[in-house]
């Protein structure tokens, strides 16, 4: 709870900053203030659980996601500074938007209550509809923050409609009444209804298949900076939350099992087979989000143990996913498109960037030493001991077809010629990308660090 009250203060403050004309000290007191929470947070990790009326409950599972939130809240409100300097007056907003969304994000994970539930997701969904839409003057911007608006809205009614259902059949909104009745039998059939529809909603936020259809545009529209919060805190918001929701259930029925299955299977290819086909690096990691939302559904077939696996899959993608995005973002920065010819010949222009962004490619890709590798390792394991062999089969092939994408991004930086001198970088790219994709290898060499967070 103090960790949500420190967050809303700091929004709050960013939008009197601008009143006082402090824009440039926005983003440095922003990221102090996001590091002074994560402390404040990190605090409450070995505290009692505790319930504020069980609208928020705060205990490991949510302690462990919301520091990890923040984390890629620093280094998205840090990259901001350089990426919003051409709109200054506007600077003030968009860094308030990326706090609040972090406030939603943090309810989220932190819910006790359906209510608290859905006011976290809507915080979450409005920050984000603006973000996909803020170039005003960019027509594919335009689209982008349309059909995400529409799609997102659509996937709400669907959630709403689901809590009804559920309040209907339990006459509660606390989940822990909920759990209570849903171990025992005698619930009235809109309750299973009511669950399958949060969870329908709750697809089309993680944008698995067949629930995938907006993101390649809204990913390719949006700016470079929305689309990297979309693919790294809004997927991994989105997927522990969903964890949460069907974890105090009394069991996954085998029906449930056999859907998730075929979700899993289904997102993994469709994502990575769509992914070979583009020459848009933000379609392309679009399509490998759509793939990865399929491993981390995987992680649902095994609920007793999915929690820290869950946690260290999310962790690994989302810091793979900063690193990649921050050298995107500065190459493409002042250009028409975000295509791969961009990319050619950054090893020469730019050797440590280049490095970096194959780094953070090959994470996500599963190649060892980095934490992408140990993360799909822990992740098959499991759900080979929970018998389901076939889903470990699709996500091996699928792994080697995501070879194949990445490494077009790859070979163009390595073996093309450059298409322009060597630019200067501001040091805040370098940082970000630098201490993201380290964080990615500590945690790949040092799995524990995280694993035994929520042992």
């Amino acid at each position: 709870m103090n960790t949500l009250i420190a967050i809303s203060g700091l929004g709050v403050f960013c939008l009197i900053a601008e009143i006082f004309n402090l824009r440039k000290l926005l983003v440095p007191v922003a990221v102090l203030g996001l590091l002074a929470i994560l402390g404040l947070t990190i605090a409450e990790f070995n505290t009692p659980a505790s319930f504020y009326n069980n609208m928020i409950v705060v205990n490991k599972f949510s302690v462990a996601f919301s520091s990890l939130f923040i984390i890629l809240t620093i280094f998205l409100v840090a990259l901001s500074g350089d990426f919003y300097k051409d709109h200054p007056t506007k600077i003030s907003d968009f860094i308030a938007i990326k706090i609040f969304l972090l406030s939603g994000a943090v309810a989220m994970v932190s819910f006790g209550n359906l209510a608290m539930f859905f006011l976290g997701i809507e915080v979450l969904s409005i920050s984000l509809y603006i973000l996909a839409a803020s170039r005003r003057l960019d027509i594919k911007s335009n689209e982008a923050g349309m059909k995400y608006f529409l799609m997102g809205s659509f996937a709400s009614g669907f959630i709403l409609f689901g809590i009804c259902l559920v309040y209907g059949a339990t006459g509660y909104f606390d989940m822990a009444e909920i759990y209570d009745l849903s171990q025992g039998a005698g619930l009235p059939v809109w309750f299973p209804i009511g669950i399958t529809l949060i969870v329908i909603g709750m697809l089309f936020k993680i944008a698995a298949a067949p629930f995938h259809f907006w993101a390649p545009d809204v990913y390719e529209g949006s700016p470079s900076m929305t689309t990297a919060t979309m693919s790294t805190l809004a997927k991994v918001v989105a997927m522990a939350t969903l964890y949460k929701l069907l974890s105090g259930l009394s069991g996954l029925s085998p029906k449930a099992e056999m859907l998730i299955v075929i979700i899993s299977i289904l997102s993994m290819t469709v994502g990575n087979i769509m992914a070979l086909r583009q020459t848009n690096v933000k379609r392309m990691l679009a399509f490998s989000g759509i793939s990865h939302a399929g491993f981390m559904l995987m992680a649902l077939l095994s609920m007793s143990t999915a929690a820290s696996t869950l946690l260290y899959y999310t962790s690994a993608y989302a810091l793979a996913g900063i690193a990649s995005f921050a050298v995107i973002i500065y190459v493409t920065k002042d250009k028409d498109n975000e295509d791969i010819f961009n990319f050619n010949g950054l090893a020469k222009t730019n050797p440590l960037l280049a490095a970096i962004l194959t780094a953070s490619l090959l994470s996500m890709a599963g190649i060892p030493i980095f934490s992408g590798f140990f993360a799909k390792f822990m992740l098959f394991t499991q759900t080979i001991k929970a018998g389901y062999l076939v889903v470990v089969i699709a996500a091996v092939i699928n792994s080697i077809i995501s070879v194949g994408y990445y490494f077009k991004l790859i070979l163009a930086m390595y073996t093309k010629e450059a298409s322009e001198d060597k630019r200067a970088v501001p040091f805040v790219y370098y940082a970000v990308a630098v201490v993201a994709i380290l964080l990615n290898i500590i945690i790949g060499i040092y799995p524990s660090l995280v694993t035994n967070l929520l042992n």
